[in-house]
């Protein structure tokens, strides 16, 4: 199977999910997680009419940057430590994995010191559990409401990482509360809040996040075929 089959493929399985919404694949956005995978295979998947790219790791993550010279969005999905914010700030579209204040605070350090804004999502631990990282759903109006405090920061939404389960249907209920929880935020006004990004599901389960609402889809397997660790 080629890149470009695999994300027709991709596209083709979104729209059957959408069938049960009121939205259209243009409002779903694809990251191709391109952890572990070849700059030929990025340029091969941006040739294809991707543009949206998920690192997780910033040492990995800058390797690649240095030798792409395309109009790409790079979206940080993985845990980012905050000593290793001074070498991302300035490089990427999306912060999807803010999961402590801490850390909010550091990239709101850089980027006053630098006079420019970040957009960032908030990462929810919706399952709770201990392998992943992440605000917990009790925490997040207090999160929010001191995050939004930092002047630089744009709080655009949430994500999450469901744990892995064989039957994607048990994932349902993780997206279907962080939904939920969106949706809740999006009616209340903060400064610097504007609840446009749920970033849910990935190739395991990402046609049950759709269903249950996300606008965010990270894909690697999918898209780039097995890793090799």
């Amino acid at each position: 199977m080629t890149i470009e089959k695999n994300i027709e493929d991709i596209k083709n399985k979104i729209r059957k999910s959408l069938k049960k919404t009121e939205r259209s694949i243009n409002d779903i956005t694809i990251i191709a997680v391109s952890k572990n995978f070849d700059v030929e295979k990025i340029i091969e998947a941006y040739n294809c009419g991707l543009r949206d790219f998920g690192e997780n790791r910033v040492q990995e993550f800058l390797e690649k940057y240095e030798k792409i010279d395309k109009e790409i969005n790079w979206h940080m999905i993985g845990h980012l430590q905050r000593n290793k914010v001074k070498y991302i700030y300035d490089k990427v579209k999306l912060i999807q994995s803010v999961d402590s204040i801490r850390l909010a605070k550091r990239i709101d350090k850089y980027c006053r010191d630098n006079n420019m804004s970040m957009n960032i999502l908030l990462e929810v631990n919706v399952a709770e559990d201990d392998s992943k990282f992440g605000f917990k759903i009790q925490e997040l109006e207090e999160s929010i409401k001191r995050i939004s405090q930092f002047k630089t920061l744009n709080i655009k939404g949430f994500m999450t990482v469901a744990p892995y389960f064989d039957n994607p249907e048990d994932a349902r209920p993780i997206f279907k509360e962080l939904k939920n929880n969106f949706d809740k935020y999006s009616n209340i006004e903060y400064d610097n809040v504007s609840m446009e990004f749920l970033s849910m599901g990935m190739s395991n389960d990402y046609h049950v996040a759709i269903e249950e609402g996300a606008n965010i889809v990270r894909i690697g397997t999918d898209i780039f075929g097995e890793r090799n660790y």
